[in-house]
């Protein structure tokens, strides 16, 4: 009876059961694909000026517009901004399901580890030290304005990974590596709220602005900068799916398959700094993306192989940032929402929602 049962997928390659889990992950992922492309060029259309759509698909492609001034608009103000939510989505998505993975918790998200808290440390230093980012990141550090902010930033979530990855080196649990990584993350947060009480109150605001996160301050110089180091970290997480879906069973019986676990934690946690970290250095820390990302992805793939779950939650991610930097920007006002305030007033009820109808989301990540 066993035998029958074991060989019946093996002579039946054509049931459906056998077809149905492609097939769903290959119409989610195209649904995604497309998706994206759609809301990335109505980002481009929609604004306090609306653009043609027809007249943002030739500007695309490098045609001239009948209107000169939607070059202007498309090209150095909305592009930009697209781009960075665009990237910005998929690394926090998939930064949120090497975390989820590697320490197998469904509330572990890319800044768990800190990497917001050490950036914010850095901005806070500069913000307190300097004279501030204002609401459009512009700062001075040593004269180098937005860019010194930007070296803050990224030196400050440099600072936090470079401690997580010295103790790990005599930590053998992730959870109890999750753990200090949170302590590391409340120290630096300490250390923020002293150094915003002995500040003057228009600087502490400039800070507060920093952190309710912008897809909107980036420029094509930032575009150059952040989206290779972006790509990077996302070719890493794709190389490493294997090694996650082994970690996906345990440390012990990832051990037990020959994979080196120690230097599998530390390749997914650098790779999860990387990708949190300029996506905190750019736009500030953008809250839910990357917990909430992996979950919706789970449920709609019905899997948590990451061969698949990686793909599909940059894709994810990305359509979920664009739409949250349409609505922070509703289209035909001047109006400019807190970033982070849509993320989760609009985010947080259709992720409830769609959890609680399956709870696939969860499982996938501790079973």
């Amino acid at each position: 009876m066993t035998t029958h049962l074991a060989s019946a997928p093996a002579t039946a390659p054509d049931t459906p059961r056998a077809v149905r889990p492609g097939r769903r992950r290959l119409a989610v992922v195209l649904a995604l694909g497309m998706g994206t492309a759609a809301l990335f060029v109505v980002a481009l259309a929609t604004g306090s000026h609306p653009v043609p759509t027809a007249e943002v698909v030739r500007i695309l492609f490098g045609g001239t517009a009948d209107d000169p001034r939607w070059t202007v608009i498309v090209e150095q103000v909305r592009l930009p901004r697209a781009l960075t939510a665009t990237a910005v989505g998929a690394a926090l998505a998939v930064a949120g399901v090497q975390m989820q993975t590697l320490f197998r918790n469904a509330l572990a998200d890319p800044f768990s580890l800190g990497v917001s808290s050490g950036a914010g440390l850095g901005v806070a230093a500069v913000v307190v030290g300097t004279g501030g980012v204002a609401g459009s990141f512009t700062g001075d550090l040593a004269g180098l304005g937005r860019v010194g902010v930007i070296i803050a930033a990224a030196l400050g979530a440099a600072a936090v990974l470079a401690l997580v990855l010295f103790l790990s080196r005599w930590v053998r649990s992730a959870v109890t590596l999750l753990v200090i990584g949170v302590m590391i993350g409340s120290a630096a947060t300490a250390m923020v709220g002293v150094m915003l009480v002995y500040a003057r109150p228009e600087r502490a605001q400039q800070f507060v602005m920093w952190g309710l996160g912008s897809f909107s301050a980036t420029t094509w110089p930032d575009l150059q900068v952040m989206l290779p180091v972006v790509g990077v970290g996302l070719l890493a997480a794709l190389l490493t799916a294997k090694r996650l879906n082994a970690l996906l069973l345990g440390e012990d019986y990832a051990r037990t398959m020959g994979l080196n676990v120690r230097r599998s934690r530390d390749l997914a946690l650098f790779g999860t700094a990387l990708l949190a970290g300029a996506a905190t250095a750019f736009c500030g820390p953008v809250a839910f993306l990357g917990l909430a990302v992996p979950h919706l992805t789970r449920v709609a793939l019905g899997t948590s192989d990451h061969r698949a779950l990686i793909p599909a939650s940059m894709l994810a991610g990305a359509f979920l940032a664009l739409v949250c930097a349409l609505l922070s920007q509703p289209p035909g006002t001047d109006a400019v929402l807190p970033l982070n305030a849509v993320t989760s007033l609009f985010g947080a009820p259709v992720v409830i929602t769609f959890l609680i109808r399956s709870r696939r989301g969860v499982q996938g990540v501790a079973s």
